[in-house]
């Protein structure tokens, strides 16, 4: 590779390849390194992923990338009741993937622009010019370090976001802001092809188990759960064992019981709010580095996607001024008042859903309908939670907050 670009990004997921593709298609020299030997690989989510986002950003997914059509989702009760919510006419509302087809084809998206892609190549520190930021040192297949600059650095790397914190960024998680995950890929299973949810503090405490199914009779059965106790910490969930308590769950499942595993992996993921702030001079966070996570579900796909266009076309008008902060912030302001809003009613609904009891949670399923469960998701909580207080009046305390338009 050179040693010199006009851009930097490290990260070649969702929010790294959306960034690199914009910002090359518009002529700039973009270098994308990645520390995993080959991109998409090792699989790190359940697959899922919104139809209508992604097709209002311009792009056609290949098939190859889709291994199920979602027609709508089931969620359950601790009890069993289910409420069923389905796309009108049966169209697909979203899609679970093939991750490492999906990841590589927005890679490819980003090369047939222009930008250059770099595996198993780790970014560990950064390059100062007269204390501004100016490039990266790395290691690329284990060899030496060396230098690479570039006036601009993007911060796309997810959980670990070691580099954008040595940039002054505050990317460590708390305990209570993270889910602990276990997830196997198992097969047989007949779907309806629809998404299952199912919620309980006996089954996850704090979390849900997800059931997506995928092609030719597979499906990704996983659990996203509340972190341990570490040394008395009180957000932490005592004995919280995501595999075990995942191993449990299927052991009761009628189908899952006798299906067989292909494949299965763990890790964390953010639930948390995030960053406070997004860029500084010659350098800016995206995606999961920015903690730009859906805190209800931990889905990070969409978000990452529109935080990298959004970084990318501020990026473009912020050259001729030079990559300062103040050029820059209009990522920063443009997100927080659009999907950051909508991030932080969510996490506002994560907090108040953790205080109630099973048994609460089984009354709101017998009040709520599939209606309710869209304004809820869009934000809307008022009126739903009107309904559900009517009924058990003790959880004003705890629903109270979220009768405020």
């Amino acid at each position: 590779m050179k040693s010199d670009y006009d851009i930097i990004v490290i990260g070649g997921g969702p929010a790294g390849s959306t960034f690199a593709r914009i910002a090359a298609k518009e002529g700039r020299e973009v270098l994308v390194i990645d520390k995993r030997k080959e991109i998409g690989n090792p699989v790190r989510c359940g697959e899922g992923l919104g139809a209508k986002e992604v097709v209002d950003m311009g792009l056609d997914v290949p098939k190859q990338a889709i291994s199920e059509n979602i027609l709508g989702a089931k969620i359950i009760a601790p009890n069993g009741k289910a409420i069923t919510w389905k796309e009108d006419s049966g169209s697909t509302g979203g899609w679970v993937l093939e991750r490492k087809i999906f990841d590589k084809w927005l890679c490819e998206l980003a090369v047939d622009e222009g930008a250059e892609i770099r595996t198993y190549t780790r970014a560990t520190d950064l390059v100062k010019e007269n204390g501004k930021i100016a490039g990266v040192k790395i290691k690329q297949w284990g060899n030496d370090e060396h230098e690479i600059r570039a006036p601009l650095v993007v911060s796309a790397e997810g959980m670990e976001a070691q580099i954008a914190r040595k940039a002054g960024f505050n990317t460590v998680h708390k305990l209570y802001d993270v889910d602990t995950c276990y997830q196997y890929e198992m097969k047989n299973y007949d779907s309806e092809k629809m998404i299952e949810l199912y919620f309980g503090n006996k089954i996850a405490p704090r979390g849900y188990v997800w059931v997506f199914p995928k092609k030719d009779k597979r499906a990704n059965v996983g659990i996203g759960i509340g972190g341990a106790t570490v040394n008395g910490d009180k957000h932490g969930i005592p004995g919280a064992e995501p595999k075990k308590l995942l191993d449990d769950f299927i052991k009761n499942h009628e189908q899952l019981k006798d299906a067989s595993t292909l494949d299965d992996f763990g890790g964390v993921i953010s639930v948390g709010a995030p960053l406070d702030s997004f860029v500084t001079d010659n350098f800016m966070v995206i995606g999961t580095a920015a903690k730009q996570v859906d805190p209800l579900h931990g889905g990070g796909i969409t978000l990452a996607m529109e935080a990298g266009a959004l970084a990318a076309n501020t990026a473009l008008k912020a050259k001729e001024k030079g990559y300062t902060k103040d050029s820059m912030m209009e990522y920063e302001e443009t997100w927080k008042k659009t999907s950051g809003d909508a991030v932080n009613k969510r996490l506002k609904l994560r907090h108040v859903l953790e205080k109630v009891t099973d048994d609460d949670i089984n009354h709101i399923f017998n009040v709520i309908t599939p209606e309710d469960l869209n304004k809820i998701t869009s934000g809307n909580f008022a009126e739903t939670v009107a309904k559900v207080v009517a009924g058990r009046p003790q959880l004003v305390g705890i629903l109270g907050g979220l009768l405020k338009k």
